[in-house]
């Protein structure tokens, strides 16, 4: 049986508040190649991430502590959809190809994905070009107006 204890979220969001990034993930597929995979993401406020999009395929986010504001974006960087999971909706599913982004709203968060594998990391084409990569200028900026952001709002400029 696998499971994650109230105790794990609790260490785990320690991991991720002494992590330089302020994630720290518990896979609980077994393998990078699994077909399926799951995982908890502790992500602390002040972790960027910057949007995105996986070609290959859905994301399900559910929060298991904390909200989390989830964005949708265009190709131009503006925003088509928001929601704050833990708040305004408990889960979310992310269509493939679609450009989204994360953003940790509160202390000790642990969101849970799951996706189909293997394991992909996001290639640089899949990163959104009209956004900062992490730990460039430019950052602190875009995750400010991911927290005001709303449907229909024009795109982040650097």
């Amino acid at each position: 049986m696998k499971q994650i204890t109230f105790s794990d979220l609790q260490k785990q969001s320690e991991q991720a508040a002494n992590s330089p990034r302020l994630r720290a993930n518990r896979n609980l597929h077994p393998e990078l190649s699994d077909p399926v995979q799951r995982l908890a993401i502790a992500m602390e406020p002040g972790t960027y991430v910057r949007p995105h999009r996986h070609p290959h395929t859905f994301e399900l986010l559910t929060p298991l502590s904390g909200r989390f504001l989830v964005l949708h974006f265009d190709e131009n960087g503006n925003v088509t959809q928001r929601a704050v999971l833990g708040e305004d909706c408990k889960v979310l599913e992310t269509d493939a190809g679609t450009w989204h982004a994360v953003l940790s709203l509160d202390k000790d968060g642990v969101i849970f994905e799951v996706k189909q594998g293997a394991y992909q990391p996001v290639a640089e084409q899949d990163m959104a070009p009209w956004a900062p990569a992490e730990n460039e200028p430019g950052a602190a900026e875009l995750m400010k107006w991911y927290a005001v952001a709303q449907v229909g709002d024009g795109g982040f400029s650097l």
